[in-house]
């Protein structure tokens, strides 16, 4: 019996987490320098994106809540990146 594999939306958020992950853990294991917070910014909002896009097309993944968080940090993250 095999697994059911994740929508393109579903797969896309997962690459994207990957890549946030990976982002932000080079320069603790590489000793690398840090990514752009605007980077970091612009792939959490495509991540935003991508949920309220998977959202859409199933009713139980509606959370305007935690949009309105992740939205609020996503704003905090520009707003720390435009005063450095």
């Amino acid at each position: 019996m095999s697994r059911p594999t994740p929508d393109l939306p579903t797969a896309l958020s997962f690459g994207l987490l990957l890549v946030l992950a990976g982002l932000l853990l080079w320069p603790l294991i590489g000793g690398g320098a840090a990514p752009s917070p605007y980077l970091i910014g612009a792939l959490l909002l495509a991540r935003l994106g991508l949920q309220i896009w998977r959202a859409q097309r199933d009713e139980r993944l509606k959370r305007p809540t935690s949009w309105a968080v992740d939205l609020l940090l996503i704003a905090l993250i520009f707003w720390v990146a435009s005063n450095q």
